[in-house]
């Protein structure tokens, strides 16, 4: 970076003229510190998916999303005055090669990541309507159908119910403390994660004080499986044995690798040269030890569960009704709502600390909306800047706030909260996830042989660069084998989103700005007084989207469902 923008980025900003640089990487971890509690979101539908290797997978799939986050950090400190992420850095490695691959980057990390905050509302409602009244209570049970979309996925609609609206609440209070500026939303997530994290590290290690963790509950390692009648048997390792160890994995992914947002407030940091490696390095040995204890904990205290109603069968033998199980099977822990009752008593907390714990567990849930709103409201904020987005986005309040981002990002998410099942809601998110992962991965190795002498703050081992250039090809394996066992249409959903990337961008760069990028992005790609583009990757960068294109196509072919 030249010195004239080191000293541009070191200068203090006037209100209302962009982003403030008002936090260290302190303020980015206690922001990011909302990635933690994601486990809550699909610890339930994980298991149900594969059984008695839940555990294995949240260990494996954090292990992998450490590794990756290296590339991230390096990539980041290329460019110390932007915000928005992982993502706006990756799209300028891309843009070299394909005007419509890099918006595909950011756009797919934007529809990921938002969805955190439907999805969360929508868990904290449920914690709330499950600790204040009965499960058949009036309160709980009314729904006001809008649309059935039982054609994309059985029992999926279109509803307004008390979740929906007590969700919109919480959403909109979040939306007010972000309004407040970096700074705020800073202090506000401290408060918040120090009280996240107490229950959660008491959840992952009092069970194994208290000797409560059950063997026969973890093992043997292999995938679920359900007979002819809908019965839970042991499964093998056959190619359905694997599509479901995929379809673990994939899920799993949208959680464990969230904590590379800590990198989306680069441009807000006092010290970016500094800052950025020790928010993602750090909010990644966080994330190691929640998703490593927490999820074998559950498992080990909880257990698959037992048969509770049979599975209703027609004339034919067909089921018309899948068999109803307990424990990590149950309904409930699938949606998520039942996830903190349980937890309350795997620290043997009585009904008053056991309100205490659930409390906690809400405003861990409060957390990861403040994260998610957070980040990815500055993935569009960047965006726009760059010439990605339309223009509109680029607009901050006096506080330094992207107040037009986050208002987008509240209304799509109050659409999606009316959607009947969240954990679909999360397998269609991580189509795009899993793109941008891909993406970004892959543009580390990009920008270093076409920014091979550009200052780097922090630069990865190579071997560590190549093993998540390995890893983005291994998550695209997870999309293509498992993304369906979350509905037959869920790829298919979830790649016709990513596509709407297409006219958006056609209508910023040909429409708004007349086929030229704006000045800060033309300076970022080197073309700054009529200099040149260079392709030094050359014809690489192609052959790598060849190649995974073909590995989606062909895990998906290979699938057994």
């Amino acid at each position: 970076m030249s010195s004239a923008a080191t000293e541009a980025a070191a200068e203090p900003q006037p209100k209302g003229a962009g982003l403030e640089r008002g936090i260290d990487w302190t303020g980015a971890f206690w922001v990011a510190s909302g990635v933690p509690p994601l486990v809550l979101f699909g610890i339930g539908g994980v298991a149900a998916t594969v059984g008695k290797l839940a555990w294995i997978i949240w260990i494996a799939s954090i292990s992998m999303g450490f590794i990756q986050s290296f590339t991230y950090a390096e990539i980041a400190g290329l460019f110390p005055n932007k915000a928005g992420g992982t993502s706006i850095y990756g799209a300028i490695a891309w843009v070299r090669y394909g005007k419509l691959v890099a918006p595909i980057s950011v756009w797919c990390n934007w529809f990921a990541w938002s969805p955190v905050q439907a999805t969360g509302s929508a868990l904290a409602a449920g914690y709330i309507l499950n600790g204040l009244f009965a499960p058949d209570s009036l309160v709980n049970s009314w729904q006001w159908t809008l649309l059935d979309l039982s054609f994309i996925k059985q029992g999926l609609s279109l509803r307004i119910n008390s979740t929906f609206i007590l969700g919109s609440v919480i959403l909109l209070g979040v939306k007010f403390i972000q309004d407040g500026g970096i700074l705020r939303s800073a202090n506000t997530t401290k408060i918040l994660g120090i009280s996240a994290m107490i229950p959660l590290i008491l959840i992952g290690i009092v069970p194994i004080l208290t000797g409560d963790i059950v063997k026969d509950n973890l093992f043997p390692l292999a995938p679920l499986a359900h007979d002819a009648t809908g019965l839970v048997t042991t499964g093998s390792w056959n190619m359905a044995g694997i599509t479901l160890f995929a379809a673990g994995m994939f899920l799993a992914a949208w959680s464990t690798y969230g904590f590379e947002t800590a990198v989306c407030y680069t441009g807000e940091f006092k010290n970016p040269k500094t800052d950025t490696f020790k928010a993602i390095f750090y909010s990644g040995l966080l994330c190691m030890v929640v998703y490593s204890l927490v999820p074998f904990a559950f498992q080990g205290f909880l257990g698959m569960g037992s048969l509770v109603h049979p599975a209703v069968l027609d004339a034919a033998g067909q089921v018309t009704t899948p068999a109803e199980y307990g424990g990590m099977l149950a309904p409930d822990i699938y949606s998520g709502t039942g996830v903190a009752a349980v937890m309350a008593k795997m620290v043997h907390a009585g009904r008053l600390v056991g309100s205490i714990v659930v409390i906690m567990l809400i405003l861990a849930l409060v957390l990861s909306l403040m994260t998610s709103m957070a980040g990815s409201s500055r993935t569009l904020y960047q965006a726009s800047l760059d010439g990605w987005l339309p223009k509109y986005l680029a607009k901050v309040n006096s506080r330094g706030a992207p107040t037009n981002a986050m208002l987008t990002n509240l209304g799509f998410n109050l659409a999606l909260l009316l959607l009947s099942d969240i954990v679909f809601v999360i397998g269609a998110a991580n189509i795009g996830y899993l793109i941008y992962n891909f993406l970004t991965l892959n543009a580390g190795w990009i920008h270093r042989m076409d920014r091979p002498r550009q200052e780097r703050p922090w630069r990865a081992p190579t071997w560590v660069l190549a093993a998540g250039t390995v890893l983005s090809f291994a998550n695209l394996a997870f999309m293509g084998f498992g993304a369906d066992s979350y509905g037959a249409g869920t790829l298919l959903i979830g790649l016709s989103f990513a596509a709407l990337i297409i006219p958006v961008f056609f209508y910023r760069h040909y429409i708004q700005d007349k086929g030229v990028f704006p000045p800060e992005m033309a300076g970022d790609l080197e073309m700054v007084g009529g200099e040149r583009m260079v392709h030094r990757a050359g014809i690489w960068p192609y052959a790598v989207l060849a190649a995974g294109i073909a590995v989606v196509a062909i895990t998906h072919h290979l699938a057994v469902y």
